[in-house]
C-alpha cells in the first residue's frame, strides 16, 4: 500500500504534461498512453490507493503499454522434438523465401500482370512452370492449403457424385478435421470401400457405377495400419479407374518433392512418382516436407486442371502475393538437389546428425547448470518426430536436455514467457528440451535470455 505521505493522485492531464510522459507519447501515441493512464488511475482508486508518486504511475502505464504492444504471434524456440509442428507453424522457411515474401508485400508486383504483353496475366504462371518441371505434370495450380486443394478438386470433379475411398484412408487429422467432412462440404458423396485394414481391387471395381465420378487415395497422415493389411497400389488403382473412364485422385498430404532416401530418411511418395504410376490429379502441402509456406499444390492432367481453375471456388481459395513469392523461391531451390539439405531449413533439421545434436545438448546443459545449479540437469538420447502427418511411425535419433526438480509446470510456463518463448515437453517427471531444432547459431540467443534461477523470469 502506498504511504499516505506520497502525493495525491494527479489528474490525467497533469500526468500527460509531465516531461517523463514524453517517452510514452513518442513511442505509443497520445491516445494509447492516455487510455493506459486512465486504467492505472482507475485501478488505484478502486483499491482506495489515493496517493502515489507520479513516476510510479507513468512506469505502470509504460509496462501496460509495452505488454499490449507485444505481437500475439511470437517467434519461439521449438524444442518439442517435433520438427514440422503444426501448432508452431510447421516448416521454417529459407531466409531468401521470407525475404521474397516481404519484398512482394511491400509494394506493387506483377502478380497478375504480364510484363511481356502489358496485359492481364495469371498468378499461376509464377509457379506453374516450376511445378511442371519438378513433378512431370502437364499442369499445376496452387491454393491456400492442402485441405482447400482437396475440397476444390472434389467440388470440381465430383459435385453431387460419388468418390470411392478405402475405409483405411478415412483419416482425421489435427483440429478434428476429417476426410468425410471435407468431402461432404465439397459436395462429393463418399463411397467407402474395403475394410479398415484390407482393401482389394475387387472392392473398387464393385463400387463403380453410373454415379461414380473418381477414385481417390488418401495419405495415411498421423497413423499407420500394420499387421494383416492389404492396399491397392497406385498403378493398379489407376488401371481400374481408367478402365472405367474415371480419374484417379491421389492426396499425398505431406508432399515431398524429392526422394528422401538419399539423406537416409524413410521414403515418402513424391508427386512425380504418383503421376508416373497413373494418378491424374495429385495434391500436397507446401509447408510440410516441401519446406515452404502454407499452400495446397495441385498437379496433374491439363484438361482436369483447366476445369479446376474455372471453378469459382478457386478465387476464394487462392494464394496471396507474399506466399506465392515465397513458394516460388523455395521451388527454385529444388533445381539444385545437391545443396538442398544445406539451403532448406526443414530438410536441414530433419537430416541433422545425432552427434551434432548431442554436442548442442551438452553445451546447453552446461550453460543451464551454471545458471540453475540447484536443479538436476541431464542429457538423454531420445527420438524426434517429423510431424504434420509425415512418416507417422518413423522417428529420428536425437538428444535432449532434461530438467528435473519441483515446480516443473511453473518452470515450463516461465520459459514460455521469455522474450523468445521456449517450448519443450513435460514427460516422465522432467522437462525435455529436444535440441534437434536448436541450431548452433541460436545457442547464444537461447542462453542469454534465461534468468539466473529456475524461478520467475523478466519477460519485459
Amino acid at each position: 500500500m502506498t504511504h499516505p505521505s506520497s502525493p495525491p493522485l494527479p489528474s490525467l492531464d497533469a500526468l500527460l504534461r509531465m516531461p517523463e510522459a514524453a517517452v510514452l507519447l513518442a513511442r505509443f501515441g497520445r491516445t494509447a498512453t492516455a487510455a493506459a493512464l486512465r486504467l492505472v488511475l482507475a485501478d488505484r482508486r478502486a483499491e482506495r490507493l489515493f496517493h502515489a508518486p507520479p513516476r510510479d504511475l507513468l512506469d505502470e502505464a509504460g509496462d501496460r503499454l509495452a505488454r499490449a504492444a507485444e505481437p500475439s504471434q511470437r517467434v519461439v524456440f521449438n524444442l518439442t522434438g517435433t520438427v514440422l509442428h503444426t501448432n508452431l507453424g510447421r516448416a521454417p522457411m529459407p531466409p531468401e523465401a521470407a525475404d521474397a515474401a516481404a519484398a512482394a508485400m511491400r509494394g506493387a508486383t506483377s502478380l497478375e500482370f504480364d510484363l511481356n504483353t502489358g496485359r492481364r496475366g495469371e498468378r499461376d504462371d509464377h509457379i506453374g512452370p516450376l511445378l511442371r518441371e519438378l513433378t512431370g505434370a502437364e499442369a499445376a495450380t496452387v491454393v491456400n492449403n492442402n485441405a482447400a486443394a482437396v475440397m476444390l478438386v472434389l467440388n470440381t470433379l465430383a459435385l453431387g457424385k460419388q468418390v470411392a475411398v478405402s475405409r483405411g484412408e478415412l483419416i482425421e487429422i489435427g483440429g478434428a478435421f476429417r476426410v468425410p467432412d471435407i468431402m461432404a462440404r465439397s459436395g462429393a458423396i463418399l463411397r467407402e470401400v474395403g475394410t479398415t485394414n484390407r482393401t482389394h481391387p475387387k472392392d473398387y471395381i464393385g463400387a463403380i457405377g453410373p454415379d461414380m465420378a473418381a477414385l481417390m487415395r488418401v495419405h495415411q497422415a498421423n497413423y499407420a495400419i500394420t499387421g494383416f493389411t492389404a492396399a491397392v497400389p497406385t498403378d493398379q488403382l489407376a488401371t481400374i479407374a481408367h478402365g472405367a473412364g474415371l480419374p484417379l485422385f491421389d492426396d499425398l498430404g505431406s508432399g515431398s518433392l524429392i526422394d528422401l532416401d538419399r539423406w537416409g530418411l524413410p521414403h515418402e511418395t513424391t508427386p512425380r512418382e504418383a503421376l508416373a504410376a497413373g494418378a491424374d490429379i495429385v495434391t500436397f502441402s507446401g509447408d510440410k516436407l516441401l519446406g515452404g509456406p502454407q499452400a495446397g499444390l495441385i498437379v496433374g492432367r491439363a484438361d482436369l486442371l483447366k476445369q479446376i481453375n474455372a471453378n469459382p471456388l478457386k478465387r476464394a481459395l487462392r494464394l496471396d502475393k507474399g506466399r506465392l513469392a515465397a513458394l516460388e523461391s523455395v521451388l527454385r531451390l529444388y533445381r539444385d538437389p545437391d545443396r538442398l539439405a544445406e539451403c532448406l531449413p526443414a530438410l536441414r533439421l530433419l537430416t541433422r546428425a545425432q552427434a551434432d545434436i548431442q554436442a548442442t545438448a551438452e553445451r546447453m546443459a552446461a550453460g543451464l547448470a551454471r545458471l540453475w545449479p540447484d536443479r538436476p540437469i541431464g542429457i538423454e538420447m531420445c527420438r524426434s518426430q517429423i510431424g504434420s502427418g509425415a512418416m507417422p511411425v518413423d522417428l529420428l535419433p536425437s538428444a535432449a536436455v532434461t530438467i528435473g526438480g519441483s515446480g516443473l509446470d511453473s518452470l515450463a510456463a516461465m520459459l514460455r514467457g521469455l522474450r523468445r518463448p521456449v517450448i519443450g515437453r513435460l514427460a516422465q517427471g522432467r522437462l525435455w528440451l529436444d535440441c534437434r531444432c536448436l541450431e548452433p547459431a541460436e545457442e547464444g540467443i537461447f542462453l542469454a535470455q534465461l534468468p539466473k534461477s529456475g524461478g520467475a523470469a523478466d519477460t519485459v
